[in-house]
């Protein structure tokens, strides 16, 4: 095992513990969350419960939450409801967030699109990154990865989840469901 294949599988074995969707910039790591709610339904973690969907009381910091738990169970339409539901829909945060839906939804078409746009807002969003790197690697374009992966690195991403699950992506063929 050469020593940046051990690094990778280090990282990757201390960070994909539980399910991750980074922030925009991908170094930040999201409480594992336990609850999950039933379809319509969000945890607010001020009522520390699930509550409907439209609650006042919800931020879209609950919404992303639920979102990306969603996702990890393969839930990603309701997860587009919740990502339509964000105070700003349009956010390069949102648009990353769409794209993987629609591209775990099968329109990986739509996806490229949305991570495209999210890239146009923020050239230093490195899940957004990621993610393109990762459909990349499921359309069998690794060089296309790879440019991206130099991208998540040359942007300050080394080390980040950002960065180690594309690798792995690219390394395995095997992209991530979260």
């Amino acid at each position: 095992m050469t020593l940046t294949r051990g690094l990778i599988s280090i990282a990757l074995a201390t960070t994909l513990a539980t399910p991750l969707w980074a922030a925009g910039g991908g170094s930040s790591e999201p409480k594992p969350r336990t609850v999950t709610c039933t379809k319509g339904n969000v945890f607010s973690e001020s009522k520390g419960k699930c509550v409907p969907q439209q609650d006042s009381s919800l931020t879209d910091e609950d919404r992303i939450e639920e979102l990306r738990a969603l996702a990890y169970a393969g839930r990603n339409a309701e997860a587009q409801i919740l990502l339509s539901a964000l105070e700003d829909p349009t956010s390069d945060r949102a648009l990353t967030y769409w794209g993987f839906t629609h591209r775990k939804l099968g329109n990986v078409d739509a996806g490229m699109v949305f991570y495209a746009k999210a890239l146009e807002q923020n050239q230093n969003n490195l899940l957004a990154r990621s993610y393109l790197g990762q459909a990349h690697v499921e359309l069998g374009r690794f060089d296309l990865a790879r440019l991206q992966l130099t991208e998540i690195r040359n942007r300050g991403g080394e080390g980040s989840w950002s960065e180690a699950s594309l690798a792995e992506a690219i390394r395995s063929g095997t992209t991530f469901n979260y």
